[in-house]
């Protein structure tokens, strides 16, 4: 009788289990980026980087360039201060320059407490037309520069303001007040009422309330309102070249279009004051920027 065949020698062995581990994906944490999407990322900022510096290092090559400096300012070589010196020396620049300051810092100075007066009514008093106020503050800032111009040439004729520092504040004041009003209203509506009352408490009056103890937490607020009328006035040219009629009056904006002639510009004398006139601006808002962030989205929330 034959013997029962035997099992296999080895039996197949099955592959072994893969961990659920092993087999999910791996998640990435919150705010993590794959290295596809961050190379886009840093592409596209680099790209918008030096779209951003390219006018601004144009200008200062042509400024380095020249007379002729037109036509060939992105060469490396050849570089001179001539038309540095020809501004500084040779033109009324130094005294458009005094002007522009004067006429810009005095309306930094007025439209800032004008309209941080007017945001704090605003914002914490409850009287007849405040709702039309506050929506004609934003309706003035509708009309066009063109419309404002004949109005406001015939009310500075009448009250001869013409040619001169306070017409050209009170002009560009008239400009800025409504949105910055706009804006510190809705800055002053993120400071809670309860320190009004604490004051008022202590006996201080409606404007020392405002003045001791709601301003000085205002400050991120009250700097961007600030740089934003400091750029308003010095960088307006439409009302300033229709206003100022004498040489020695003239701002910055008016004086750079005595560079240009009916059949020759000086772009090298133009560039060149170009780049002095972003260096006070510039270092504005280099001592402003902590306070610009936070001025502007402080106010875009209540509480």
């Amino acid at each position: 009788m034959s013997a029962p065949a035997s099992a296999p020698a080895s039996a197949s062995v099955s592959p072994a289990p893969v961990t659920a581990a092993a087999a999910a994906p791996r998640v990435r944490r919150r705010g993590e980026r794959s290295k596809g999407a961050s190379a886009a990322l840093h592409t596209t900022l680099v790209v918008a980087s030096m779209v951003a510096v390219f006018p601004v290092v144009f200008i200062v090559l042509v400024s380095l360039r020249g007379e002729n400096g037109w036509t060939h300012p992105m060469e490396m070589s050849g570089f001179t201060f001539r038309n540095y010196a020809h501004v500084l020396n040779d033109t009324e620049f130094v005294t458009w320059f005094v002007n522009s300051v004067a006429i810009a810092g005095g309306t930094m100075l007025v439209g800032v407490l004008i309209a941080a007066s007017a945001g704090y009514a605003l914002s914490r008093m409850r009287f007849p037309g405040h709702g039309t106020l506050m929506w004609s503050f934003l309706l003035f800032q509708m009309f066009p520069v063109a419309v404002l111009i004949v109005p406001l040439y015939n009310i500075l004729g009448t009250m001869g303001l013409l040619d001169s520092y306070g017409g050209l504040i009170l002009t560009y004041c008239s400009v800025s007040v409504p949105f910055c009003a706009w804006m510190l209203k809705g800055y002053f509506d993120t400071i809670p009422a309860e320190i009004d009352e604490s004051g008022r408490v202590d006996g201080l009056t409606p404007f020392g309330t405002f003045w001791r103890l709601v301003v000085p937490l205002a400050r991120p607020g009250l700097a961007v309102t600030a740089f934003y009328t400091f750029l308003t006035a010095w960088s307006e040219v439409a009302f300033a070249t229709q206003f100022m009629s004498s040489e020695e009056n003239y701002t910055l904006a008016v004086g750079l279009q005595t560079f240009v002639g009916p059949h020759r510009a000086e772009w090298g004398l133009m560039t060149a004051s170009s780049v002095l006139i972003m260096v006070p601006a510039g270092m504005l808002f280099f001592f402003a920027q902590k306070h610009l962030v936070a001025g502007l989205t402080a106010g875009g929330t209540k509480g």
